[in-house]
């Protein structure tokens, strides 16, 4: 029965094995060692450092190592803690079983080096526009190697230069990148940014961050109120300038020379009025603005257009005609068209621009159609009493006479007598 039970001892060791797991910590964290066993007849457990120092014997402590604190220690597992764990505590860790033979397990310990907080470099201010910025991102003490990447106002810059080196202690890494560009004026305010990408940053990435500050010189635009200015009407162009530093106030000429009419033509700031427009005002107007870095200027060419008119419609009264009597009367009323009537209006011309007069083309209108009333009712009633008479004197003497003959004698007589005793009564 003896030889049973050592028989049964011995093969209940061989079916025992310690387990272990890899570990993963970031430097300055806390790293737990977990050794198992399923099956375990009372044999102790035992862990040890890379060095094969032994670090804890069951649950007596081996190491003088204030870091180091048992976490577990049982028949079937050994756990341990190492604190403020350094990137020298990295290596691999062994977990034994002492049975005949001794059965160990390994495990090793990763230890990531955190990246330090990046800095860009190479940065002057201000840049002139058109010069050349290298910029240069740089970490160290990442491990493994950080990565590095750069970004201009949130969209990411591709075209960049990756250099890695390796520490003084073998372990760690010193990362740089460098972005090289040409200065623009649209990359004034523009931030850069530098990002560090590592698996020790819990995916919270460190951020450097530059903004940019670049001088240009003044870009000119000249806006105006008025797209179809006619004569009499008024104008105002206004000389919108960008630059940096802000542009000194803006010199505004015409023609190459001073401004010709100073009471119409009134400059306040950026803004040139001219009132009264007529065809002295057309030519061409420039406005300049300088700043320290440089100037530039642009032109507006003014053409002042003719008054648009409209033309008044054309009465024609028929003549009237009679038996006895012919009277034509012909009013016509009429207007010169000026030599713009016939152009066609621009469809963008501003509201409000001169037109033509309606309440005198009405008044005209009204007074032809009085005067021609008139004239019709005073031709009436001439031809009225000029018809009667006629009547009147073919009648007389043709009442008594036998023919027609008759009646024109006695009619001819009547006449002559009437006229005697016309002349008698006078």
């Amino acid at each position: 029965m003896l030889w049973d039970r050592l028989t049964d001892a011995k093969e209940s060791s061989q079916g025992q094995f310690p387990l272990t797991q890899n570990v993963t910590v970031v430097e300055g964290g806390t790293a737990n060692l977990t050794c198992r066993v399923d099956q375990n007849d009372n044999t102790s457990l035992q862990w040890s450092n890379p060095a094969q120092q032994t670090l804890y014997f069951d649950d007596k402590k081996a190491l003088r190592d204030n870091r180091i604190e048992l976490v577990r220690a049982s028949w079937h597992e050994l756990s341990i803690s190492v604190s403020d764990v350094s990137l020298s505590d990295e290596g691999q860790y062994t977990c034994s079983l002492f049975t005949m033979p001794v059965k160990t397990s390994k495990a090793f310990l990763t230890v990531l080096g955190v990246p330090e907080k990046p800095q860009i470099t190479g940065f002057t201010s201000p840049v002139m526009e058109g010069e050349r910025m290298q910029l240069t991102c740089k970490t160290s003490g990442s491990k493994p190697a950080a990565d590095i990447r750069w970004f201009k106002n949130d969209k990411e810059v591709k075209d960049v230069k990756y250099l890695k080196e390796e520490d003084a202690n073998r372990k760690t890494f010193t990362v740089s990148s460098t972005m090289d560009f040409l200065a623009d004026r649209n990359d004034d305010g523009a931030v850069v940014s530098c990002r560090v990408d590592h698996e020790s940053l819990n995916s919270t990435p460190q951020i450097a961050m530059q903004v940019l500050e670049i001088h240009y010189t003044p870009l000119v635009k000249i806006i105006s109120s008025n797209s179809w200015p006619e004569e009499g009407q008024s104008i105002i162009l206004t000389c919108e300038s960008k630059g940096k530093p802000v542009p000194e106030p803006v010199l505004w000429t015409k023609d190459g020379g001073e401004l010709p009419d100073p009471e119409r033509m009134v400059v306040n700031g950026r803004v040139l009025s001219i009132s009264f427009l007529n065809k002295t005002d057309n030519g061409t107007y420039r406005c300049e603005a300088k700043n320290p870095i440089g100037r530039n200027s642009t032109e507006y060419v003014l053409i002042v257009h003719d008054v648009f008119n409209t033309l008044l419609p054309t009465t024609v009264i028929p003549s009237l005609t009679t038996a006895t009597v012919t009277t034509t009367v012909a009013l016509t009323t009429s207007t010169t068209t000026s030599a713009t009537a016939n152009s066609t209006r621009d469809p963008n011309a501003l509201a409000g621009q001169t037109g033509p007069d309606h309440a005198l083309i009405g008044g005209i209108v009204a007074v032809v159609v009085f005067v021609t009333l008139c004239s019709i009712i005073l031709l009436g009633r001439y031809l009225a009493r000029h018809k009667g008479t006629y009547l009147t004197n073919e009648a007389k003497g043709a009442e008594d006479a036998p023919d027609a003959d008759t009646a024109i004698i006695n009619a001819e007589g009547s006449q002559v007598n009437a006229e005697e005793k016309k002349e008698y009564f006078i």
